[in-house]
């Protein structure tokens, strides 16, 4: 599957410093630390915040006190996220206890009166989870990466980017139904994005469910109509369905997108030449070739398109096509000495010109070839 690689993205949050404060005199130097962080944005007052909740707490070790516990906390849950770099020279088990605190916390039945403060510090807990789990992504531990978003979700589940996370860890665990269930979810979503609707249709793809991957990529064309892979990635599966009807509808666009591609005019002739628009076909295998002169698919089919056609003009003179067939045959074969299906082909072109020595020259060819 061609994917992009996920660029991370987590939950934008704000530390804001007023939230509810009021009810407790204590807790003013705590929250004048936080606002001058706001104001200033130098860690030092991260430090500081933490000082005056962890001396507030040595005088009056209150643990019952609902509002202590939850600035507590969202201090503590500011500093994993801001100061990653650890330049307060915060204890080793920061982590550990703000999870235990927020756990706490969640079963405090008065919590509901500190909840832009309870939203703020679970904000906090998930992106460090996102964050987690991009580091194992980076070191393709997929089943350790899917863990932490599962956490990550608990926190913050209305972060939509986390179901494209999970979305992926899942497909490349291949559990390809959960992995389609959850990028479907994403699909006509307010915030999609291409990269989401790439890689739903591919999962689909691998699932065997071409309708399905079909119609997630032309909502994503009609979503992103200037992604050239949408349209490359609904080409190839006309192309493995032999459907080229509807590829031949798709050939305007995909010419557009990709105009001097050797690949992409190799696809039109190939379409043309099975629509049976032998000169649409005949120019733009030519144009294929003439972008790249060592391929051979675009050499071999024009080969066979002119002894096609040269069955077609029997009741004419056919000698021109036949000529033109063992021309560009002979140049499939100088690229692949030893594939069958160009070496049968020149073996029908040889029997027709009556082109006695190489015809015996093919034969034996082939005959070694099949005994081999």
């Amino acid at each position: 599957m061609q994917t992009r690689k996920f660029i991370i993205s987590v939950a934008t949050i704000f530390l804001i410093s007023s939230f509810a404060f009021g009810q407790n005199e204590n807790l003013k130097n705590t929250v004048n630390n936080l606002a001058f962080y706001n104001q200033k944005k130098d860690i030092k007052y991260l430090g500081l915040a933490k000082k005056s909740i962890d001396s507030l707490l040595k005088v009056t070790p209150d643990t019952l006190n609902l509002e202590i516990t939850v600035y507590k906390t969202l201090v503590y849950s500011s500093i994993l996220y801001l100061d990653s770099l650890n330049k307060i020279n915060s204890q080793k088990d920061l982590f550990s206890q703000t999870v235990s605190m927020v756990d706490k916390l969640s079963g405090r039945k008065q919590i509901y009166r500190f909840n832009e403060e309870f939203e703020y510090i679970k904000e906090c807990l998930g992106n460090l989870y996102i964050k987690q789990g991009f580091v194992f992504l980076a070191k393709s531990d997929y089943l350790a990466a899917l863990r932490k978003f599962q956490i990550a979700q608990n926190y913050i589940p209305n972060f939509k980017n986390l179901i494209g996370y999970l979305g992926y860890c899942n497909y490349k665990l291949g559990n390809f139904n959960t992995a389609g269930r959850l990028f479907n979810n994403l699909i006509g979503a307010q915030n999609t994005s291409d990269e989401y609707i790439e890689i739903a249709s591919s999962i689909y793809k691998s699932l065997g469910d071409t309708t399905m991957a079909l119609d997630i990529l032309k909502k994503g064309r009609m979503l992103f109509p200037t992604n050239k892979l949408l349209i490359f990635n609904e080409a190839n599966i006309y192309i493995n369905k032999k459907d080229y009807s509807s590829l031949n509808a798709l050939l305007p666009t995909l010419l557009d997108n990709y105009p001097n591609n050797a690949d992409i005019a190799f696809v039109v002739g190939n379409c043309y030449d099975h629509l049976n628009k032998y000169d649409d076909a005949i120019s733009y295998y030519l144009k294929s070739i003439d972008l790249n002169s060592t391929a051979y698919e675009p050499i071999f089919n024009l080969g066979l398109l002119f002894l096609k056609k040269s069955e077609f003009n029997l009741k004419k003179d056919n000698k021109q096509d036949l000529f033109q067939a063992k021309q560009w045959l002979e140049k499939a074969n100088e690229i692949i000495p030893n594939d069958v299906k160009c070496l049968t082909a020149l073996q029908m072109v040889y029997t027709k010109t009556g082109n006695q020595d190489d015809l015996q020259n093919i034969n034996y060819k082939l005959k070694q070839i099949n005994n081999q």
